[in-house]
């Protein structure tokens, strides 16, 4: 598996946008389309209003195709079902800062099972809760539209909070990449970028696209 630095823009395009009924097919065609790492939405119903798909669909690709992936749990209880996700292939999983459990603790199962670490912010959330974690993950999510739901539109005022995280990562000589999930479009990626965002999620605008690769081109571009 490639190693990913900080300063690498890495365009993961979210299966949340794809075809459901051809998993597989859509999986390869979002690699073949120049995709680096594929965006995974778990939602329970329970702490976001909707219900995506759980461990054997990422089992699933994991097995059938070779691809980074970047494992978004917008559940209230990463804590019960990490294990399950771990087995299933993840490369990376990410939790919620406002999800009911131990943050830390949660962060420190998974890199000690070999898989890189993230942690996500709802619109809502200050940065400075994320601080105390920040030496204890590879990935910071800010959520740039209320999670739950793909099509919303690229909030603007998260852009302060990815400066910040990009500020304090380099004022502390860490390492850890910044996600951008939510209305990310060839017009929206290049505002993430210049705030310190390197990884940007992508999902209608990739998927949904009359020409993928083009549309990954462009984002990867702006």
């Amino acid at each position: 598996m490639k190693k990913w630095h900080h300063s690498d823009r890495i365009i993961a395009p979210s299966l949340l946008a794809a075809d459901f009924g051809r998993i597989k097919e859509e999986t390869t065609r979002a690699i073949r389309s120049g995709g680096d790492w594929l965006h995974l939405d778990v939602m329970d119903g329970h702490f976001v209003d909707n219900i995506s798909f759980g461990p054997a669909v990422i089992q699933a690709i994991h097995e059938t195709n070779d691809v980074f992936l970047d494992v978004h749990l917008m559940i209230s209880r990463p804590d019960h079902y990490l294990q399950r996700f771990l087995e299933a292939g993840s490369d990376m999983i990410t939790v919620h800062l406002e999800a009911e459990h131990d943050v830390a603790e949660t962060l420190k199962r998974t890199r000690e099972a070999g898989c890189k670490a993230g942690l996500a912010l709802n619109p809502a959330t200050p940065f400075e809760h994320a601080r105390p974690f920040l030496d204890q993950i590879d990935m910071l999510l800010v959520m740039t539209v209320v999670p739950g739901f793909g099509g919303q539109s690229f909030m603007h005022e998260m852009m302060a909070k990815v400066e910040a995280a990009a500020a304090y990562r380099d004022e502390n000589g860490l390492s850890y990449h910044i996600e951008v999930d939510g209305g990310v479009d060839a017009t929206t990626a290049p505002i993430a970028a210049a705030a310190g965002a390197n990884v940007m999620v992508a999902g209608s605008s990739t998927f949904k696209a009359p020409d993928m690769a083009e549309a990954i081109s462009v984002i990867r571009g702006a």
